[in-house]
């Protein structure tokens, strides 16, 4: 921990999933600060001693390769935040883990706040309740016109 967190639940280990720790070792070695005690993303201003600000980092990396992808639409972390959260519900994740894997202290947050429902689950939801509102015979009617 770098400075002080916003909240107990902030403080908290997160785990790394082996692939991602394995494609930061990779992107690390390949810097020109990759020392046991660098950062990952280590800032050359200050040789690997400090890492670089999130700012940077959006403004260096992220946002060249999103132009270049022909993204147009402005982004920032908190989209990676919404993002991840979402997935993690499209995947089926328990609410709990998704709790402590956005390292909320409160469910609402992460659950008001950050999740959105993906549109295949919205349909999926829709199609579970047409059976008793419109039976089969009714539905084939539909169809064909």
């Amino acid at each position: 921990m770098v400075g002080r967190c916003k909240t107990e639940s902030s403080q908290k280990p997160v785990p790394l999933h082996k692939v991602v720790a394995d494609v930061l070792a990779r992107w690390k070695e390949n810097r020109s600060y990759h020392a046991p005690d660098d950062w990952v993303f280590a800032s050359e201003r200050y040789r690997g001693r400090k890492p670089y600000w999130g700012q940077v980092i959006l403004r260096r990396f992220i946002l060249p390769k999103a132009q270049e992808l022909g993204l147009e639409k402005r982004f920032g972390w908190h989209t990676f935040r919404h993002t991840y959260s979402t997935l993690l519900r499209s995947v089926g994740a328990e609410f709990k883990v998704m709790q402590e894997l956005m390292r909320h202290s409160s469910l609402r947050s992460t659950m008001d706040v950050y999740t959105q429902t993906a549109i295949p689950a919205k349909r999926e939801a829709q199609a579970a309740v047409l059976p008793p509102l419109f039976p089969p015979g009714m539905r084939d009617e539909v169809e064909a016109r």
